[in-house]
């Protein structure tokens, strides 16, 4: 019976190892899956992978994208590809499931070339095919854009390979539960074997009695051939408890245990393999890859910093080609090569020492633009337009630190330098948010959470400066700045050379230049540009002005006037303005100053 048992456990054991097997080889799903965007016959100028083919796959994906010719792959964050795509025409590709889905939104049929855009934090020209890892920036949303130039079709070969659930939750066990059925019909089929071999070696047919019976009469003879009742169980041995196992004096086993065990054995081990075949059954499958089998209570998200308008490595990269640009500029004396990458009072006050220097080869050249080191930031964070960013570097040429201005008008232009400015000794540039965080930009005719409005502060510097003894002379703190331009102003007025003259001093805030972003403390960094004229006239009818031997004799190309004469000149300033509440001064931190002209009258 036993025999008949054995056998066939053992095969179904096998049946199920090799079922098992198969699960984890010939029979395994595929590794990686591949889908490929219904797109091929789809035309637009542009194509985005949006963010959800990115993020679909917890294992991440690997992009392949093809085209004819060489073609332009930028990545940026959605919402800045979103801004350059614009109103253009552009073919879409999303997720679908576990496949992609492509769609044309019509649209303007031709775009700038998008290649060399700040947007982009990289971008890469590929010549017919490429396949490579998606490996996020930084936190946030992302897209890839595909460009040919803007006016031929982009590349719309597109597919996505990403790692298969592979995973084969019933191979284990039934490698397992094959294993135990199968060692247990070899058990079966050796105990039964030992069984036949112990009655073999007997002698004969066993008695009606048993084992047992006989055992006891061996130990007990009868004298004749009357059957006796059973003899009494002998007492336990010191250290056994009545009707356990062991083995004789002699230490062999006791004959007298084995019926017991032969009718128990198959039992109890079944029953053994039953239950650690429920046990096992009853473990937790492994999880699929990146899901876990259950979700233990997630505390409420934080709400996330606004990320900064530029990455650090975007901005390094900026700085480079502005920096280029610039001093390509310099050392030219051409203000045309500035348009590209310079505005607003940066440039104004270049293209001023450009033309001062071609009449006066000894005027002073303007503070070199450095890229690097790049010693801290200011970075606007969000999504709107214009974005500005603020960066302090010192390359050596700088004796001082300076502050650069960076401005991008809109998502197809790039950033342009608005605004140069000196640190001044002994001051500090405020602090940015230690999370590294985007800033707010301060709104520049709103005192909200300020002390006063950026306008009103660079406002309130030009009246200072105009009337050092008037309304505002406590208004700012102690700075190098205004101590040198009042200085020059009472040193010019009190001058005995001057004496016939009538001369005015006036500083005019430019309320259309003021730039300001928010700092960590609840203050504000503010960027202002001031109008400064200088007039000397004349008292009396015959009197003149002597020019000889200045810069305004070669400016004019005249020696004296009777008339008198307007000299212009452009300041650049740097502020901080503390948070509403202070009461700290203002201060300024940074300036810069050039000459604009000098005119008779």
């Amino acid at each position: 019976m036993r025999n008949k048992i054995a056998v066939p456990l053992i095969v179904i054991g096998v049946l199920l190892m090799l079922v098992g097997i198969g699960q984890r080889t010939f029979w395994a799903p595929p590794g990686t899956v591949t889908a490929e965007a219904p797109s091929a016959d789809q035309q637009a100028p542009l194509t985005v992978i949006g963010t959800d083919v990115l993020t679909a796959h917890p294992d991440g994906v690997d992009l392949t994208f093809s085209g004819e010719g060489p073609f332009l792959m930028a990545v940026g964050r959605a919402d800045d590809v979103d801004a350059w795509v614009g109103d253009a025409t552009v073919l879409r590709v999303a997720a679908d499931g576990d496949s992609l889905a492509s769609e044309v939104t019509e649209g303007t049929p031709t775009v700038p070339n998008p290649a060399g855009s700040d947007l982009w934090v990289s971008e890469q020209e590929v010549d017919g095919e490429t396949t490579f890892t998606w490996d996020a920036p930084a936190s946030g949303d992302w897209q890839i854009l595909l460009a040919s130039d803007g006016t031929a079709p982009a590349p719309a070969d597109v597919s996505v390979t990403y790692a298969n659930d592979a995973s084969t939750p019933f191979a284990v066990p039934l490698i397992v539960g094959g294993a135990l059925l199968a060692v247990l019909g070899l058990a079966l089929a050796f105990v039964a074997g030992r069984g036949n071999t112990g009655r073999r070696s007997g002698g004969g047919e066993p008695s009606a009695e048993g084992p047992a019976r006989s055992t006891a009469d061996a130990a007990h003879p009868v004298t004749d051939s009357t059957t006796s009742l059973p003899a009494a169980e002998p007492a336990p041995a010191a250290g056994r408890k009545p009707g356990a196992s062991g083995t004789t004096a002699s230490g062999t086993t006791a004959f007298g245990i084995l019926p017991v065990l032969r009718r128990r054995g198959p039992a109890a081990a079944l029953s053994t393999a039953l239950a650690a075949a429920l046990a096992f059954s009853a473990a937790p499958a492994p999880a699929l890859a990146g899901l876990p089998l259950t979700a233990g209570p997630t505390a409420e998200p934080a709400d996330e910093a606004t990320p900064p308008v530029v990455l650090k490595s975007q901005l390094e990269r900026i700085l480079v080609d502005v920096a280029a640009t610039v001093q390509e500029a310099d050392a030219a004396k051409d203000p045309a090569l500035l348009t590209e990458r310079a505005a607003g009072s940066a440039a104004t006050l270049r293209e001023a020492g450009y033309a001062t220097a071609a009449k006066v080869p000894t005027h002073p050249a303007p503070e070199p633009v450095a890229a690097e080191p790049l010693k801290t930031d200011l970075i606007m964070g969000g999504t709107e337009f214009p974005r500005s960013v603020v960066a302090v570097t010192q390359g050596p040429e700088n004796e001082v630190p300076q502050a650069l201005l960076l401005e991008q008008a809109s998502a197809r232009e790039n950033y342009k330098l608005v605004s140069s400015i000196r640190m001044l000794p002994g001051t500090t540039f405020p602090p940015r948010p230690s999370t590294g965080a985007g800033v707010n930009p301060a709104p520049a005719d709103s005192a909200d959470g300020l002390t006063v409005s950026p306008q009103i502060a660079v406002q309130a510097l030009a009246d200072a400066l105009t009337n050092p003894a008037g309304a505002n002379k406590d208004t700012f703190s102690a700075n190098t700045f205004a101590d040198a331009v009042t200085k020059f102003q009472s040193d010019v007025t009190a001058s005995p050379d001057n004496e016939f003259a009538n001369i005015t001093f006036n500083h005019t805030s430019v309320p259309d230049d003021t730039r300001a972003l928010r700092t960590a403390d609840g203050g504000a960094i503010v960027f202002g540009y001031m109008d400064s004229s200088y007039t000397s006239v004349p008292k009396e009818t015959g009197d003149s002005i002597n020019l000889e031997g200045t810069v305004y004799q070669t400016l004019t190309g005249e020696t004296s006037t009777e008339e008198g004469i307007d000299v212009k000149y452009g300041e650049g300033v740097m502020l901080y303005v503390p948070p509403a509440g202070s009461t700290d001064q203002i201060q300024v931190i940074g300036a810069v100053q050039e000459l604009l002209s000098a005119t008779l009258k």
